[in-house]
């Protein structure tokens, strides 16, 4: 759009790299989008379109250092995202693997020096940006288009409900937020596993819900312990909670909505894992 004068991919300052193909574009659009969620200082990393790492915190190079180890096998060749100016440590933390592009609001001359040693490294300067705005999304189909409005909806506290004899503790409604923030930039069906500001495990794009929840076990580990999980919309069965008894994870975040809840808020207070329901979905496709 020529007209658009906003801080966006298509408008940022090219510092050093290769031309941007159809896939860079999409994947860092989707990984500023994402990033656009955070006040905090937040890395995010994008593979193929799916939030592969995210973390938060107050020092960068740790922030950086918790979003690529949260799963350093797809992070690579991917696109790393900042919502605050990169510094010199981080990129040069960043040379040492193979990524496609970094953005980041503004970088440090240093850092721009240090990314110098990796020629073909997209090196994107964004400006300033702040929380995303309600806009159209529009999709080719044979015969014509659709048209839906971006998810925007800011998920609070105060739409949570917790349904299970099992309350959530503040440190598991705070992360409970933070997981919603992430998930709804994974393809559906997907189930987030989240701890510590930190991502632990996702699995995206699956065709059933209980293979999204045992995938994000396999990617998460032991590291799923005393994590949080978030599904993107409702458990058909108490399948997936079965799946996670064994896993240390304490909490629940769904929207609710299946003719088979009560099933499924018992298997919870079975296992004494806290559900919270948000009422609220948040696919995407």
């Amino acid at each position: 759009n020529p007209g658009d004068r906003s801080n966006n991919i298509l408008n940022a300052k090219i510092h050093q790299g290769k031309q941007l193909s159809y896939n860079n574009i999409m994947d860092a659009d989707g990984a500023l989008a994402c990033v656009r969620e955070f006040d905090e200082p937040t890395c995010v990393l994008v593979k193929h379109a799916n939030p592969c790492g995210v973390a938060t915190g107050d020092d960068l190079l740790d922030v950086y250092t918790r979003a690529f180890n949260a799963d350093s096998l797809s992070a690579f060749g991917g696109i790393i995202a900042f919502n605050c100016i990169c510094t010199a440590d981080v990129a040069q933390a960043i040379t040492s693997v193979f990524v496609e592009i970094v953005l980041a609001p503004d970088f440090e001359l240093e850092a721009l020096e240090i990314f110098k040693k990796k020629k073909n490294l997209r090196v994107l300067g964004i400006g300033p940006f702040g929380k995303r705005t309600p806009k159209l999304e529009v999709r080719n189909v044979d015969g014509g288009l659709i048209v839906q409005d971006t998810d925007t909806k800011n998920l609070t506290r105060e739409h949570f409900k917790t349904v299970t004899k099992v309350k959530p503790s503040e440190k598991d409604i705070e992360t409970a937020l933070f997981t919603w923030k992430v998930l709804r930039h994974a393809k559906s069906n997907s189930v987030l596993i989240a701890k510590d500001n930190t991502t632990v495990g996702l699995g995206a794009g699956q065709v059933s819900r209980v293979d999204a929840v045992h995938m994000a076990l396999r990617k998460g580990g032991e590291n799923v312990k005393g994590g949080v999980l978030a599904s993107d919309a409702f458990f058909p069965f108490r399948d997936s909670i079965d799946a996670i008894k064994d896993s240390g994870i304490k909490a629940v975040i769904q929207p609710g909505g299946s003719i088979r809840d009560q099933e499924v808020i018992g298997a919870c207070d079975e296992y004494d894992i806290a559900m919270i329901f948000t009422g609220t979905r948040c696919f995407k496709h």
